[in-house]
This record gives structure tokens, C-alpha cells and sequence, in this order.
């Protein structure tokens, strides 16, 4: 992927907040068969850095809330982008900082957490757990989460993502996995599977169903954000 994605936008509903795509190292996990985002990486830090400090250059502070998400974990990104991130927290009175962390960095990520809600910014971690369904979670889109226990990893985070659209994800399975997600988490960002030339593949009959059964009855929930394109909240 190039430098040249959109990587600063508002999200106006539901948690109206600001997002940045940022660029760091790469997913640590990078095999999840469902996602091509681990190739919006770099090891050049000085490069991810100019890249970073031009899509935080945007951030307002308006709503108070700012989501930055980098195309794997947090703690990826390299230390003068965090601390720029903080900066402008401060500078900006951002009291809420949104960002996503792989299962593997959870430790990483609960770290993250602790320094920067020590420095007055309360932090919302975001994990993809895709589905709660352990065998179409790890064998079919292999995620890495070496738990079936939802609140062992809502221990860890406070927000989930969903993937649907997938062939073998029923009625009962999404509603499953909805209701599970809003149990445990905060919040619930459900993701509908498109087209990348990553060997999962979206099905058009699955997401027919979803939209016909499924996005209605969460379209106005609050906790819920309803991505049917991945680009919806203006970055990518």
C-alpha cells in the first residue's frame, strides 16, 4: 500500500470522534487469511514518522475522542509517533484515545493503556476478534486467539470487530455473535467482508442476509459502528 491513503478522518455519529490511519512496522501476526491492511507497513521509522506527524497534523480535538488505528498493533508504531500522539492528546484536550492491538501484544497493549491513562488520557483498546466462533475463527481465517473464553479477552479490551459476510456464517451465528460482542465489550464495530485477493472471500448470499435480518436491528444501536465498506470512516 502507499503513503498516499487517506489517513485522517471524522466519524460525526454514534461516538463522534476523529480517526488517523497511521503507518508503524507491520502486523506482528500477518497471516489472518481474510486481511491485506499488514501491507501498509514500513521499517524505514523516519518515513512512518513524516507520514504520521502529517495525519496527526489534522486532528481538531472537537469531539474529545480520537481513534488511531495503524494496520496492526499500538505498540507497533515507532516511540516518537506515540509520544507525538500524546502531545497532541494534550495539546489538542483529547481526553479518549481509541486504538487496536492484535491478541498476541495484549500485554503490550495493556501497558500502553496504564502509561498513557497515567499522563490523564482513559484509552478504549479494539481487538478483531471477527467471530466467536472458535473453529471458523481459527481455522478458517486463522486469528491467533488461543482462547475460547470471550471474557478472557474482554479482560484485555474494551472493543471488538466482527467480520461477516463470509460463507458457513448463518442467521443464528451473526446474531450470536452480536449479542456476545455487546455482552462483553463496550463497543462493537461489525465489518463486512469485501473483495481484497486474500484467499477468504466475501459471500453475497451471507451479507444479503445480514443486511436483510441483522443491519436493522443494529443500525441505530450506539455501541454499534456498521462498516459494508472498509473505507466508510474515511481513512484507508
Amino acid at each position: 500500500m502507499s503513503s498516499d491513503l487517506m489517513r485522517y478522518s471524522v466519524i460525526p455519529v454514534k461516538n463522534p470522534r476523529e480517526i488517523v490511519l497511521l503507518r508503524g512496522s507491520g502486523c506482528v501476526w500477518r497471516k489472518c487469511r481474510f486481511c491485506n491492511y499488514h501491507l501498509d507497513f514500513s521499517n524505514d521509522e523516519k518515513e512512518n514518522f513524516s507520514i504520521n506527524r502529517q495525519a496527526l497534523s489534522n486532528v481538531t480535538g472537537n469531539y474529545g475522542k480520537l481513534e488511531v488505528i495503524n494496520s496492526g498493533s499500538y505498540s507497533e508504531l515507532d516511540e516518537n509517533t506515540k509520544r507525538l500522539i500524546l502531545q497532541t492528546c494534550k495539546e489538542k484536550s483529547i481526553h479518549t484515545l481509541h486504538f487496536e492491538s492484535h491478541w498476541s501484544l495484549r500485554e503490550d497493549a495493556a501497558k500502553e493503556k496504564e502509561y498513557l491513562e497515567s499522563k490523564g488520557i482513559c484509552v478504549k483498546r479494539k481487538i478483531g476478534v471477527e467471530t466467536f466462533d472458535v473453529s471458523m475463527r481459527e481455522k478458517q481465517f486463522v486469528k491467533g486467539i488461543d482462547t475460547d473464553r470471550p471474557e478472557e479477552i474482554a479482560a484485555y479490551f474494551e472493543e471488538a470487530c466482527l467480520l461477516f459476510g463470509i460463507k458457513g456464517q448463518t442467521l443464528s451465528s451473526m446474531e450470536y455473535d452480536v449479542e456476545t460482542a455487546l455482552h462483553y465489550f463496550e463497543r462493537v464495530c461489525i465489518n463486512i467482508m469485501v473483495e481484497n485477493g486474500m484467499p477468504v472471500k466475501p459471500d453475497p448470499t451471507v451479507i444479503a442476509l445480514f443486511c436483510r435480518q441483522i443491519y436493522p436491528r443494529y443500525q441505530d444501536n450506539p455501541r454499534v459502528d456498521i462498516l459494508m465498506e472498509n473505507t466508510e470512516f474515511g481513512v484507508g
